[in-house]
């Protein structure tokens, strides 16, 4: 368990080791005392990882092709279809390769998990490649993926896929810009 506070204060720290070692008929001992420094110092990479993304994003003017947002997961990177593939199909673009490559060195650096999600809009495909959109959506993942652990040598350990065809939409498929934002591949930097 971890005692966290913006103000910590020792005695209630104690109190909190105490009422645990109750818990466990016991006391716990050995337990290195946390400072408000040392948990700060924690965070500071992460809050260092949306401003290194957003900066950029700012800088190579990709504003209209990828999105940022943060919540109880993590941090999403929201890449969306014309950068990265061309319609109906899971095969990067050239140009993808630049901002992968870009996404990659920031990246390489963090000790977390990576998740790459497939997404597709509701207009069903059905060809020889790719029966259902589901099938699309996981190939979209996976070659992402492979394209960030072959190529960029991010650490296969720390990276996973998932497909999720069109079930998460961020936009309405009732329009075409709607369903364009839903056809991407999301980045998920785990919490």
């Amino acid at each position: 368990m971890l005692y966290t506070s913006s103000n910590l204060d020792l005695q209630k720290y104690e109190n909190v080791l105490g009422a645990i070692g109750n818990v466990f008929n016991g006391s716990v001992t050995n337990v290195n005392k946390v400072s408000v420094k040392n948990l700060e110092n924690l965070a500071a990479p992460y809050e260092n990882l949306k401003k290194d993304i957003q900066e950029l994003i700012d800088e190579n003017n990709y504003s209209s092709s990828i999105k940022l947002e943060e919540n109880e997961r993590g941090i999403t990177i929201h890449i969306l279809e014309e950068i990265v593939f061309p319609s109906g199909s899971a095969d990067l673009k050239k140009g993808s390769l630049v901002v992968l490559n870009q996404l990659a060195s920031i990246l390489r650096k963090l000790p977390n998990d990576i998740r790459v999600e497939g997404h597709t809009d509701n207009v069903p495909i059905n060809n020889a490649v790719f029966p259902s959109n589901w099938h699309l959506s996981v190939a979209r993942a996976l070659n992402t993926a492979y394209y960030l652990i072959n190529t960029e040598n991010l650490s296969p350990d720390k990276v996973s896929i998932v497909g999720f065809s069109e079930y998460k939409p961020i936009d309405s498929n009732e329009t075409p810009s709607g369903r364009s934002s839903n056809r991407r591949v999301d980045i998920v930097i785990i919490k």
